[in-house]
């Protein structure tokens, strides 16, 4: 079962493509990041995925309805937790998530939904005093409404410390057992690896990536570390080191000879060599790339620059 699926879903604003021949796929009960450096298309996306934005081509479908023809359905049944989220100072928490529960037309209890995004202590008080995740978790409250069978979430965590988006990706969870599909944008990696089932990267407009986290750092071959601590480096060893296959970089950091491979396969190998060079090994610590990593080698070009052309004109 598929909860959204575009085909060469294109969106130009004059000269400037934001959205070229996107093919995406998420499937029913998944979480589902997407990610992308300012100006690679995820808002547009998110936009016309909710009829916000008419696509200038292609077509995209989500939860059996038709993004051009049946935006209003989609609506109904997805909770949308945008970037930039505005409220009415002079209303009262309560009063936003009744106003999103009687637009659904949904008898959800707006007290019970404060109490489950953290601001119980703040049902009564008015907007306008609210810090940026005092209103993060407001927003959230009013994606919640009327159970929806999808969770569209731009950027969820901003503004909230770190007990606050440990609540999120909890609540976050808890949809998702109870069958909602999450569609998430966030630029923060941790939160991302620490909740999605696949990821897509976006790149000017394109989707340049797209499978499991551990997929994709195995299909990049990305490169994973190797610290071996010695008691002293034989001379000659480092030299030795880079000459051997699937070694990018070697250099010393005090005890440690830290080993850059593009092949986690070969640490075996260089941990034989640094004991056949007569050196005594105290502990050996592998850290594989993170997602982070990865995001930086998929979005950044050949001189270090992020892939940004449309941000000038479009905005993510």
């Amino acid at each position: 079962m598929v909860a959204i699926q575009t085909d060469s879903l294109t969106r130009r604003f004059g000269d400037v493509t934001a959205v070229d021949g996107l093919d995406l796929e998420v499937k029913r009960g998944e979480v589902y990041g997407f990610l992308g450096p300012n100006g690679a298309g995820k808002s547009t996306t998110i936009n016309m995925l909710l009829g916000f934005t008419p696509a200038t081509a292609g077509a995209g479908n989500v939860l059996g309805h038709d993004i051009g023809r049946e935006s209003l359905a989609i609506r109904q049944s997805t909770g949308v937790l945008p970037e930039d989220f505005g409220m009415y100072d002079r209303l009262t928490a309560r009063k936003h998530v009744q106003f999103a529960i009687e637009t659904k037309g949904a008898s959800d209890d707006p007290d019970a939904l404060l109490r489950r995004v953290g601001l119980e202590e703040a049902i009564d008080r008015k907007a306008g005093g609210f810090s940026t995740g005092m209103k993060q978790r407001v927003a959230l409250a009013m994606a919640l409404v009327g159970d929806p069978e999808l969770l569209i979430l731009d950027e969820p965590s901003s503004g909230l410390d770190p007990n606050g988006a440990r609540e999120m990706r909890q609540i976050i969870l808890e949809e998702v057992d109870r069958g909602a599909t999450v569609f998430f944008s966030s630029h923060i990696m941790e939160q991302v690896e620490a909740i999605c089932d696949r990821v897509g990267i976006m790149r000017g407009g394109r989707l340049v990536a797209e499978d499991t986290i551990d997929a994709l750092k195995e299909q990049l071959d990305a490169e994973s570390r190797l610290l071996v601590t010695v008691d002293a480096v034989p001379d000659g060893l480092l030299s030795e080191l880079r000459t051997m296959a699937s070694v990018s970089d070697v250099h010393r950091s005090g005890s440690d000879i830290v080993v850059v491979l593009n092949d986690s396969s070969r640490k075996a190998a260089i941990i034989n060599a640094v004991e056949e060079a007569g050196a005594e090994i105290a502990d050996i610590t592998s850290e594989e790339p993170s997602l982070e990593e990865l995001f930086a080698a998929l979005t950044t070009s050949d001189d270090g620059r992020l892939e940004d052309a449309n941000s000038e004109a479009i905005d993510a």
